[in-house]
């Protein structure tokens, strides 16, 4: 379990929430829960309903679709953050490789968060923006490779 201010010090350095004034970051820090996964948990399946990310605090995730890997995530690396912004069902599977600790962060307090600092909408878009770009690199070496 984080006290306040390691939980504080752990959401201002990931990566999304990073460029943000200190006091949205209290707030938004302190309404996000503690969950604690144990080793080869689904914390999600594809397929279902989401209206969550997560930011991994201790342990491992891995990001798939059936037995095909798209990312492993560590140790304040969040994953799920698409869920977030639609309503459509989860693209992947979240399952943890060990036991582990992650915050959560729910669309509703999200939504509440933009509204009062618009500025985290746009760290959000800069981070999906770069992992789309990052996925259209492994597909272009793919393909080059055939």
């Amino acid at each position: 379990m984080l006290t306040s201010v390691d939980r504080l010090l752990f959401v201002r350095q990931v990566p999304i929430f990073e460029k943000l004034r200190d006091d949205f970051i209290v707030r938004l820090a302190s309404v996000m829960d503690e969950l604690s996964f144990p080793a080869n948990y689904a914390i999600f399946k594809q397929g279902e309903e989401g209206r969550s990310l997560y930011i991994v605090v201790s342990g491992k995730v891995k990001v798939h679709i059936g037995d095909k890997l798209l990312a492993e995530v560590n140790k304040g690396k969040y994953f799920g953050e698409m869920a977030v912004f639609d309503t459509e069902p989860r693209s992947a599977s979240a399952t943890t490789l060990e036991p582990c600790e992650c915050l959560e962060l729910t669309q509703e307090q999200l939504y509440d968060a933009i509204e009062e600092t618009p500025e985290i909408a746009v760290n959000i878009i800069r981070q999906l923006s770069c992992r789309i770009r990052q996925l259209n690199q492994q597909i272009n070496a793919i393909a080059l490779k055939n």
